[in-house]
Parts: C-alpha cells; sequence; structure tokens
C-alpha cells in the first residue's frame, strides 16, 4: 500500500496518501529525505530543496510559484504557492488527437424508450414552477399525490417537485437561462411525465414558454396556469396528475445500447487526492463510455483554467477549438466585468484537502473527460446533440453546475468528491470518493469508493467494477441522493432582479 506517490517523473513534489510524520523517512525514485514537518493525507512535501520563485510541478507541469523557500521535506500548501495564472490569453490551436477505437463488447442497460426515441433511465413524475410565486403550490402537489399513489400497481419512480426562486423579475440572460433550464428539464426522458404549474403575471409567461417547449405528448406534459383556474387550483392540479400517472404507470423498461448513455463529470469538495483517484478513474470510464458510442459532459469552465490548453488540442477541429476559447474567454470577462480576481479559485475546503492553486485544481478536475476527442462545445442551457465527449459552459458551483449538465441531456451525473456532500440534482448524482476513509464515514453520501486506487487495487480492476456499478443505476438502482430523497435544482444567475 503505497502512502506517498510521486504523479510524474517532472515532478518536484510528491503528494501523502496517508498521513505521515516528521521524521519519518521516505524514499522516492531512489532519493531519501526526512520529513521535516507532518504531512496530512492528499496534501505535497518538497522533494528538492525549492527557493523563493520557483516553480512547484505537479502532474508534471507547474502549478504555481513560491512565496516562500520550501526544503526538501516540507510541505507546500497555499501559504507558500501562488498562481502563475493572470490576465486573458491567447490561444493557438495544436492539435494532438487520439481517436478512442470502438469497442469490440457493445454493452446494454435496461432503460425507458421514449415515443421521441429518447431514452431515460428513471421513470419519475415531475412538478415544475415556472416561477417561484407558486413553490408552495407545487410542494403541496408533490405531497398529497405521492400519498395519493403510494402503493399502487404500475408504478413511477418517484414524485418530485422541484422549486426554484426565479421566472419573474429577471431581464436578460437571466430570463432566457430560466426558460431554457425550465424547457430542458420538462423534454427530460428521465421523467414519464411532467406538470408545470404557473402563476399567470409572470414574466415566464406559460404561453411563450409553452412555446420554447415545443410539440410534446399531451398526456404526459401537463400545463396549469394558477390564476385561471376557477376556484381550487390543488384539486385541479390533482386531477392533471392523475391523468399523467395514468399515461406512465406502466412504461417498461428495456435493453437499449450504451450509446444511448449521457452521462455528466463534475467533482465538488475535491483534495489533493481528486487528480489521483477518482478524477482519473472518471477519465477511463469516459473513454469507455466513447468507445460504446455514448456521450459524457464535462463542464465547471472557472476549473478549466490552468489546464484548458490540454483541452483546446483535443479539439476535433478548428470550429471547435475556437468555440472552447469564446467559452474560456467568455468565462474570465465575466469574472473581470463583476471586478473579481479570474484566478484566486481553491475554496477553504480545497485548501484543507491539500488544493493550492487553481493549475493545481485544474490539473486535477480536466482529469475527468479521459483522452477522448473534443467533439463539442455547449453553451448554458443548449441540448446535447453530438455523441463523444462536450464541453458544457457552466460555472464550478456544484448545484448550478450539476443542473446544468443533466439539462443538457445527462440522464446520470457522477460527481467526485473528497469531503463529500449529499445533494443531488434532479437525475441520479452519483458521488464518487476520493479517499476510503470518506467512504467509511459517510455511507450514506458516498456511492462507489475509488480511494482504493491507492490502496492496490489496479486502474483495470476499479474500471470493470465501476463500469458494472455505473449499468446497474442506469438500469434503476437507486443511489444514495435518491433514496434520501435529496433532489434540487439550481439556475445560473448573473444579472439584475427587478
Amino acid at each position: 500500500m503505497d502512502r506517498y506517490i510521486k504523479i510524474n517523473s517532472a515532478d518536484n513534489v510528491a503528494v501523502a496518501v496517508h498521513p505521515l510524520s516528521a521524521g519519518e523517512t521516505v524514499a522516492v525514485d531512489g532519493l531519501r529525505l526526512t520529513l521535516a514537518e507532518d504531512i496530512p493525507a492528499g496534501h505535497k512535501f518538497a522533494l528538492i530543496d525549492l527557493h523563493t520563485g520557483d516553480n512547484v510541478i505537479k502532474y508534471g507541469f507547474p502549478i504555481g510559484h513560491l512565496t516562500a523557500d520550501a526544503p526538501a521535506g516540507t510541505r507546500i500548501d497555499h501559504t507558500k504557492l501562488r498562481t502563475n495564472l493572470e490576465g486573458l490569453l491567447e490561444y493557438t490551436y495544436t492539435p494532438g488527437l487520439t481517436d478512442i477505437p470502438p469497442a469490440r463488447n457493445q454493452l446494454t442497460f435496461k432503460g425507458y424508450r421514449r415515443s421521441n426515441g429518447s431514452v431515460g433511465i428513471r421513470n419519475q413524475i415531475w412538478i415544475i414552477p415556472t416561477v417561484g410565486c407558486v413553490n408552495g403550490t407545487v410542494e403541496r402537489l408533490e405531497e398529497l399525490f405521492r400519498k395519493e399513489i403510494e402503493g399502487r400497481e404500475g408504478s413511477v419512480d418517484a414524485v418530485v417537485a422541484f422549486p426554484h426562486n426565479y421566472g419573474c423579475s429577471q431581464l436578460g440572460d437571466d430570463h432566457e437561462n430560466t426558460r431554457r433550464i425550465l424547457r430542458d428539464m420538462v423534454l427530460h426522458p428521465n421523467a414519464g411525465g411532467v406538470l408545470v404549474v404557473g402563476l399567470g403575471c409572470e414574466n415566464n409567461q406559460m404561453s411563450a414558454f409553452r412555446e420554447l417547449v415545443g410539440p410534446v405528448d399531451s398526456s404526459r406534459i401537463r400545463f396549469m396556469e394558477t390564476q385561471k383556474v376557477e376556484g381550487d387550483e390543488i384539486g385541479y392540479g390533482m386531477e392533471l396528475l392523475r391523468g399523467i400517472f395514468e399515461a406512465c404507470r406502466h412504461d417498461v423498461r428495456e435493453e437499449v445500447p450504451v450509446s444511448e448513455l449521457k452521462v455528466g463529470l463534475k467533482c465538488g469538495g475535491s483534495d489533493g487526492l481528486s487528480g489521483i483517484t477518482a478524477n482519473p478513474l472518471l477519465g477511463l470510464f469516459s473513454d469507455w463510455i466513447v468507445s460504446q458510442g455514448g456521450t459524457t459532459v464535462l463542464t465547471e469552465v472557472p476549473e478549466m483554467f490552468g489546464a484548458e490548453t490540454l483541452l483546446m488540442n483535443r479539439c476535433c477541429d478548428r470550429a471547435t477549438f475556437d468555440s472552447l476559447v469564446a467559452m474560456i474567454n467568455d468565462f474570465k470577462e465575466y469574472f473581470i466585468r463583476n471586478g473579481q480576481p479570474v484566478y484566486e479559485n481553491p475554496s477553504p475546503g480545497n485548501k484543507a484537502g491539500g488544493i493550492s492553486t487553481l493549475e493545481e485544481k485544474s490539473l486535477g478536475c480536466t482529469q475527468k473527460s479521459g483522452s477522448s476527442i473534443v467533439r463539442g462545445i455547449l453553451k448554458y442551457g443548449d441540448r446535447l446533440s453530438l455523441k463523444g465527449l462536450n464541453l458544457l459552459s457552466a460555472p464550478g458551483n456544484d448545484l448550478v453546475a450539476a443542473t446544468a449538465l443533466a439539462s443538457a441531456g445527462c440522464q446520470i451525473v457522477l460527481f467526485t468528491t473528497g469531503r463529500g456532500t449529499p445533494f443531488g440534482t434532479y437525475v441520479p448524482t452519483m458521488k464518487v470518493s476520493t479517499n476510503t476513509p470518506l467512504a467509511e464515514r459517510k455511507p450514506l453520501w458516498i456511492d462507489f469508493n475509488a480511494g482504493v486506487l491507492v490502496e492496490g487495487t489496479s486502474r483495470d480492476e476499479l474500471l470493470q467494477r465501476f463500469i458494472h456499478y455505473v449499468l446497474k443505476v442506469a438500469s434503476g438502482e437507486p443511489v444514495n441522493n435518491e433514496m434520501s430523497d435529496f433532489r434540487e435544482i439550481a439556475i445560473f444567475k448573473s444579472g439584475v432582479t427587478l
């Protein structure tokens, strides 16, 4: 069992896999040194004497420069390390493309084939408000209808309301973001049926929203404006839900190819092991999905800063490269417009877990994309149209980014974490721990433990176990956030509220 690891031969630091003690002697690549201080798990220590201004190399790339001397055997954390990133950059397309060959064995899972050809991995009824003013109404409908259908033959996986704060008093991009995310939810194949509930006087007018949604199966997707309902809107809403239930209650799973899977890739509460265990595991899985003809989506644009050129050089063509450059620069301009530093990203939890700079965080984060060619660039609220690896514009915030991944069409979000979190978005949100202690402490949060990668389990073995587990979840096995009934949405907001 490794107690510390040097990730790349060019690195001048190693990472503690387990806590190391001051005075302990370690040997790395034939070099023996005595640790000058305790090194917590996930944190870096210098392999050679480093001095103020020197670059610290991890993953084979500089992750920042030292603001103080760091003799061999000392810990290097955010108090000693400063980012090398500053300002806007110019980029050159230097493609280095490695295509993933098609898999010889095409696997399947049991999903719900919808009438429009899309595939869901859940058969749920969703109650979606067009505006926050009717949050109480949708929550009451959820409560009553859950009780009514409990134990009914030919039931559905869940009945879920998704309250939010928006839909009125918004302008420009914020208004469109709300409309597009809610539209994407209405059309998502994990829902066997949807009741859309509006007030009537909101900016997000029901008539315009229905036009945005487009043609639908009116037996499964119904709309209600509460101001237009005579008398009891709760009773009327229950009648609509009963009709939706009858339309989808007998839906059955069937074998469908893995090429129909669309998987979101996300990390949150990252630590120094994220880029060593869980994120590389998702990268291997992403490449496997691509080899099966399926689709993966990487987001969190601010956590691409510092590693964006690695993604740019994997773009399938010049147009895709140009779209990615625009996505990166647009997000940097968003920070600048709001007078915020572009590169001071690592959170307190990241720093406590051993991540010191944005370069270090990004180099770990982008490993979730594996080595596949980047086929598509999605704006916030866009829906997937291209198979393979796609990049999506959304912030790093866990709830906002996970909601954006689901809204792009992902039926499941794979979420790596070194610190842990209980939340889930409106599709299954599988938590993959970077370390075993977290998985042992939080079994009601963590669904899969990637920490065993530094405990003797091979990558190939763990990948096969992970594939098997994801396909079980896609075929109906619930993950922890579903069993806890933790499901919510968060919509990106950047402008004025009236």
